[in-house]
């Protein structure tokens, strides 16, 4: 079995961040963990932010990835929870530089597009599209887990069709296409 590179997804929150890692071997993703950091409970905005630099630096040293996959903060009505989302981006990127890791963000349309072959799809729908593609049993308890795994297979596909620029005319064609991300 070749073990080719780990990939490490965020999806940063001020109240949970969702992770997932997946271990790339014989150019197929496997899953080694995912998870999210609880930071609801903690008040101040910059105890949150050092926690969640703590807790990315402690993720990077436990598994080893090369590269970091980041969920884009989407704009939103509201400036300030946009600003806070960025700062929470922010120390992931700087944790995951400091770690050496390569960095790669995706927008979340952009996320759900390349797991499930449709941008508009619900969180619901893209993790059960990845409980199928890395074949686990039990779906977590919050889906923000889900959103970190699918930062982390996003790249995963991304990343494996690099100067190749994949499209499709319909549902049918993404799915005559890639018949292993169904089951």
């Amino acid at each position: 079995m070749k073990k080719e590179r780990i990939i490490l997804g965020i999806d940063p929150g001020t109240a949970f961040t969702g992770y997932g890692i997946i271990t790339i071997i014989n150019n197929k993703p496997v899953l080694d963990n995912m998870g999210y950091i609880d930071l609801s409970k903690i008040k101040s905005h910059y105890d949150k932010l050092s926690i969640l630099y703590k807790r990315t630096k402690y993720l990077i040293d436990t598994y080893k990835p090369q590269e970091l996959s980041v969920e884009a903060p989407f704009f939103g009505k509201n400036v300030q929870s946009m600003l806070k989302l960025g700062r929470a981006q922010g120390v992931v990127i700087a944790a995951a530089i400091e770690g050496g890791l390569e960095v790669f963000e995706y927008s979340p349309k952009e996320i759900k597009m390349s797991v499930t072959g449709n941008g508009g799809s619900s969180k619901e729908q893209v993790a059960i599209f990845l409980k199928n593609i890395l074949n686990f049993t039990e779906l977590p308890e919050k889906d923000d887990a889900t959103d970190g795994l699918a930062a982390a297979v996003c790249h995963f596909y991304k990343s494996k069709v690099v100067g190749k620029k994949k499209s499709y005319k319909n549902w049918s064609d993404f799915v005559n296409k890639n018949p292993e991300r169904l089951k």
